[in-house]
């Protein structure tokens, strides 16, 4: 008898849109609140409607889910997407604690969340553009 193997993204072990939701909804009131992500909020739009919306769609995508971000957007190029906005070490790191944050909690149990938290730190030091 042939064993199967199961497999799970770490979208579907976040609970797949909803977790991506709360994932999101918690960054962006991590980045409202607290006092070191203060640099970081001061790059986005007052109204982080747009962020959140464009943020939930690249991290379905990216986390295995749905590929909402590109069919509305095409390659995520992020790099080049944050060239526009300063981003030093302050902005990156604010970014990481509310990231970082959100994470833990949405992915509490989460097989991948080690791995996943490695590459977001990848890709955040990637989109520093200041001294």
């Amino acid at each position: 008898m042939e064993q199967a193997t199961v497999t799970s993204t770490p979208y579907e072990q976040i609970g797949g849109e909803a977790g991506v939701r709360r994932l999101v909804d918690r960054f962006y009131e991590l980045m409202d609140t607290l006092p070191q992500a203060k640099a970081c909020r001061d790059v986005h739009p007052a109204d982080l409607s747009g962020s959140a919306a464009k943020l939930f769609d690249y991290l379905s995508f990216w986390l295995g889910g749905p590929p909402l971000y590109t069919e509305k957007y095409g390659h995520p190029m992020l790099r080049a997407r944050h060239l526009p906005f300063s981003i030093g070490k302050e902005e990156r790191d604010g970014w990481l604690l509310c990231f970082a944050h959100a994470w833990a909690e949405v992915a509490a149990t989460a097989p991948v969340r080690d791995v996943i938290m490695r590459k977001v730190v990848e890709l955040a030091y990637m989109m520093e553009n200041k001294d």
